[in-house]
């Protein structure tokens, strides 16, 4: 009898509580204002969504309107693709103009998805072809990313991979992945690229002893390393480069 007395007053309680907006919280938590502040990477699928839905409803915020669209389609990205008004309709407070609001950025994900295949019909051989594709991915961005490419023996690019994701003076690189990704594509060629934040292009010491350790290792497994870049916005506000095989490093 003790144990149903307090969960009625635990009950009671958590029905008295004033409900709070997404306005009502901390500005870092906000969706909005938090992807102004912190960047887009930051974000959970379901704060993304909120951002699109923009309110929720009467005692539930847009977060947790999202939260439940998500949930609809199996907290699957690609299965709410598929999803047409007359599944919105059964989810409460996903009016019209909320449901077309998803759908657009849905498509234009897989829109996107298609140029990304069809990039992969892209010859990469050099230093200036592997910066022209992946500068929009790193350049601007304020944490270190290293990411690997792996072509064809005639560079056609056949898959591009994030490795590591580290703060803004490091990160963290495990060859193994990257070599694993190399062998499970297919590639025999590869070529890798990280950004500096901090803008400044010189290589440090790790980033000689990584790229050398990865030459090695692609000897051995006949997988060619071609380059390793590092890309920053330089102080002229430029998008620049450093490469290893331009200045001598990769034979």
């Amino acid at each position: 009898m003790y144990f149903c007395k307090k969960f009625q007053d635990y009950q009671q309680d958590m029905n008295e509580k004033k409900y709070i907006s997404v306005k009502e919280w901390s500005e870092d938590d906000q969706p909005r204002e938090k992807l102004i502040s912190r960047g887009k990477k930051q974000l959970s699928n379901a704060e993304l969504i909120a951002i699109l839905l923009r309110t929720g409803g009467t005692g539930y915020s847009a977060v947790d309107l999202a939260k439940e669209v998500l949930s609809s389609a199996g907290n699957s990205l690609t299965n709410l693709s598929q999803a047409d008004f007359n599944h919105f309709k059964t989810i409460k407070g996903m009016a019209l103009a909320k449901s077309a609001a998803l759908m657009a950025a849905l498509e234009l994900g897989w829109r996107m998805q298609g140029e990304i295949s069809n990039e992969k019909e892209t010859v990469v051989d050099n230093s200036e072809k592997l910066f022209n594709l992946m500068s929009p991915m790193l350049a601007d961005i304020d944490h270190e990313e290293f990411w690997a490419v792996y072509l064809s023996n005639r560079g056609k690019v056949i898959d591009r991979q994030r490795i590591a994701s580290g703060g803004q003076t490091e990160t963290s690189v495990d060859p193994r992945i990257i070599f694993r990704g190399a062998l499970e594509s297919k590639a025999v060629k590869i070529m890798v690229a990280h950004n500096h934040p901090s803008g400044n292009l010189k290589p440090s010491h790790e980033d000689r002893e990584l790229t050398r350790h990865l030459d090695d290792i692609g000897k051995l497994l006949q997988i060619k390393l071609l380059d390793h870049i590092i890309i920053a916005i330089t102080p002229n506000g430029k998008a620049d480069y450093y490469s290893f095989h331009d200045n001598g490093l990769i034979l």
